[in-house]
């Protein structure tokens, strides 16, 4: 009986995870395909390559910062390296739109850098070049700086994982530090990079925040175009089924980057015996570390706080405490649905080995490579027009209308985050339940206890501290996440992000800056964990 349980559970949490993807694929077949007939004559080119490039951009610079900075804090000794081994990770407390706001603050022509300029060198407005960064190399920018954490993190593992051996018979065959690094350091450790940089790629095309305010003509600014500038609802499902398809290939990537990735490192419990860099290596070693955390966490907070204090914005009148109730409301009910879903997922997988439990696992992550604006689309099509029919069918048979019961209502919002989020609350109870070993399972079996029983007695109160963890991570992913809120929420429901959002597209930036800095101060929660991890393992 519990194992029927179960099995209903997960299929019930895969069935909710393939609604998006369901409804948006039907709205594209079913509906008319002359608005993007015209957006191939024009624009849907422009989206493809814009897309196509950005992730390249992005994924690129991630692999360069994530994997030399992991192989420095690991293998190298310099002053301030404990601090920077922690603050690397700092810029994932940053949504890439907020680092967005505050680098047009400072970079823009009205900007503290460019005024300066002028006022230092006596130039007018065209008498000199600057970079602008609302652009294609801005956008670029500004999601490297808040992306390359994914490669760092998993890099940095993978390094202190790989052992020193190899790496110190290569210097002892004459190969200087930076050759042993790039002929084998890095090789061993590509399917760890690899997996940071598709989930680089997976929020590089999910992001709508950061290419919409600087104007970057990408599948997701094309997508609530058409739905929003040009009404139509068909042609935003067709393109989402494109970025879809775009998102499936990384998501199917990442799952064969996982099953082929091998730890065979023997020496991997021999710690790095870190050797001394001579002061000028020190010193690019220190800027190199410093520079993504300075203008990654540093640079930003400075200007944020500078403009909040600048701007009219009260965080204790009745409006922002509403934003702060709604967006506080939403992420708890999105972590324990979440977590609940994930943990009935890995449950299924723990108790089954079967093709159906591979096939849940995969579909229950799959929806973090989807972008928001995809599974919003995909719900919201199916859902109001249910709410419609069910409207004209009471309006008709008792005289009473149900207006927008379930697409007008928080709960399609929590559902798009739930499928959005699944996989972060299925990585850290996965990562945990591998550290359960089956021998458990089977002794809580002779004593009687049936599955729902060895979750409830033995696997829970063990993995408490990863379950709080990935509740934890989805809570503040639900705070920061923008397209699915924009388009889902309720009327006269705002969050903390659609706040700092409205703000910003109304370039009132330093009205922007306050619910951007709240925003940032709940997604420090995690990292702090993540950093608290970072040094447990140091000091081990």
């Amino acid at each position: 009986m519990d194992r029927r349980i179960i099995f209903g559970l997960a299929c019930a949490v895969t069935v909710l995870c393939l609604v998006p993807l369901a409804g948006v694929v039907l709205a594209s077949v079913t509906g008319s395909f002359e608005t993007v007939t015209r957006l191939a004559e024009t624009v849907l080119w422009r989206y493809i390559w814009t897309t196509l490039l950005l992730v390249f951009l992005v994924a690129s610079a991630s692999i360069i910062i994530g994997t030399i900075s992991a192989w420095l804090v690991v293998t190298t000794d310099f002053w301030g390296r404990r601090v920077l081994e922690i603050a690397l990770a700092l810029p994932l407390t940053f949504p890439a739109y907020v680092l967005a706001y505050a680098y047009t603050d400072i970079l823009d022509h009205p900007g503290i850098v460019q005024t300066t300029l002028r006022d230092v060198m006596g130039w007018g407005p065209r008498d000199y070049w600057f970079p602008e960064i609302r652009s294609l190399g801005g956008a670029a920018m500004v999601l490297t700086l808040v992306l390359y954490p994914y490669v760092y993190l998993i890099a940095r593992t993978a390094f202190r994982m790989q052992g020193p051996s190899a790496f110190y018979a290569a210097l002892v065959s004459g190969a200087s530090p930076m050759r042993a690094f790039l002929s084998v350091s890095v090789p061993m450790v590509r399917p760890a990079v690899a997996a940071g940089a598709l989930l680089v790629m997976m929020e590089t095309i999910a992001d709508f925040g950061t290419v919409s305010y600087f104007s970057v003509q990408t599948f997701a600014t094309g997508i609530y175009t058409s739905w929003f500038g040009l009404y139509d609802r068909a042609a935003a499902a067709q393109l989402a089924v494109g970025l879809l398809s775009f998102a499936i290939l990384i998501a199917a990537l990442e799952h064969i980057n996982r099953g082929r990735k091998k730890t065979a490192w023997k020496d991997k419990h021999v710690p790095f015996a870190r050797f001394k860099l001579s002061r000028r290596r020190a010193l690019a070693a220190q800027l190199f570390c410093g520079l993504p955390v300075f203008l990654g966490a540093v640079l930003p907070v400075v200007a944020l706080v500078a403009m909040g204090f600048k701007s009219e914005q009260n965080i204790l009148s009745a409006r922002y405490v509403d934003f702060i109730q709604n967006s506080l409301l939403l992420g708890t009910i999105a972590a324990v649905c979440t977590c609940g879903a994930a943990i009935a997922i890995v449950t299924y997988r723990r108790f089954s080995a079967g093709i159906a439990a591979r096939a849940s696992l995969f579909v229950a992550r799959l929806g973090y490579a989807v972008p928001g604006i995809v599974i919003a689309v995909g719900l919201l099509v199916p859902f109001a027009s249910f709410d419609n029919w069910l409207d004209a069918q009471m309006e008709a048979w008792f005289g009473i209308s149900t207006g927008l019961l379930i697409s007008g209502s928080i709960w399609l919002l929590i559902l798009a985050y739930m499928t959005r989020f699944l996989a972060a609350g299925i990585g850290p109870y996965e990562s945990g339940l591998a550290t359960v070993s089956s021998n458990v399972d089977a002794v809580a079996k002779l004593y009687g206890r049936k599955e729902l029983g060895i979750v409830g007695e033995t696997h829970l109160p063990l993995l408490r501290l990863d379950v709080l963890t990935a509740m934890l991570i989805v809570f503040v992913d639900t705070i920061k996440e923008l397209p699915a809120t924009l388009i889902l929420r309720p009327f006269n429901y705002d969050t903390l992000a659609v706040q700092a959002y409205r703000l910003a597209s109304d370039e009132r930036l330093e009205g922007a800056a306050v619910p951007s800095l709240m925003i940032a101060a709940f997604g420090l929660l995690p990292v702090l964990v993540i950093c608290l991890g970072i040094g447990k393992s140091h000091r081990a």
